[in-house]
């Protein structure tokens, strides 16, 4: 049984929900880009405020690890751990993917698009820029069924798994494989984004096993090297 604060900003959503016992209570949530940095720390401000809590009340706090946006993952981490020192808090991490796998996992009006929900792959794909994706397969018990990657699509991706098997794409991702791959046990659902509800199961067992994260040395799961691009010279400089 835990009080926990769960952080996800691992892409453009900025994401704060306090569970208990597995169950949540409260949610904060903007989809409005990369403004963690403003909206993070207001939401948990708030969040607790609202449910009568200060951070030595929680059990425990959440993150989001990756794979995902480094800014936003660094600001999660970042603002997790400090709220780990100052209340002697444990750490708890959740793969970003399977987070967001947990929710369609429990939703009849998705299973049901498909013809042998017991065999299929969920694959959520979170963007990495041109035709890049993070993504993984999992399956019908959110296992996974393979290698977390960075995968460039083409028509010809995953083509061996979709003739063997129906596969759920989503994630904002999703989109760009949606243009590419045209097997029709390809299925596409839109505007499938990350948030902190889908941590609050899986985080629950972790927390009644004991498995916390060190959180002096943690880091996010960047899955890719951080890569600082130069702006282009503006001509009227």
């Amino acid at each position: 049984m835990a009080l926990l604060l769960h952080i996800e900003t691992s892409t453009a959503v900025c994401s704060v929900a306090l569970g208990k016992d597995g169950d949540l209570l409260a949610l904060k949530e903007t989809k409005e880009g990369m403004k963690h940095a403003t909206h993070l720390t207001i939401f948990i401000q708030n969040i607790l405020k609202e449910n009568n809590l200060t951070p030595t009340d929680l059990d425990g706090v959440v993150i989001s690890m990756g794979p995902g946006s480094y800014t936003g993952l660094r600001i999660g981490v970042s603002t997790a751990k400090g709220i780990c020192y100052g209340a002697n808090l444990p750490l708890i991490s959740i793969n970003t993917l399977q987070a967001m796998t947990k929710p369609l996992l429990e939703n009849k009006d998705i299973t049901s698009l498909l013809t042998n929900p017991e065999k299929a792959y969920y694959c959520p794909m979170i963007d990495a820029r041109r035709m890049e994706v993070y993504t993984a397969f999992f399956n019908s018990k959110n296992e996974l069924a393979g290698d977390i990657s960075a995968d460039i699509i083409d028509e010809n991706s995953y083509s061996k798994e979709l003739s063997e098997r129906e596969i759920i794409f989503f994630g904002d991702g999703s989109s760009k494989c949606k243009e590419v791959i045209k097997s029709k046990n390809g299925i596409f659902l839109d505007n499938i984004t990350p948030s902190a509800v889908g941590m609050i199961e899986l985080a629950e067992i972790k927390f009644q096993n004991q498995e916390f994260e060190d959180v002096a040395y943690f880091e996010p799961f960047y899955l890719k090297d951080f890569v600082a691009t130069t702006p282009k010279k503006n001509i009227f400089n």
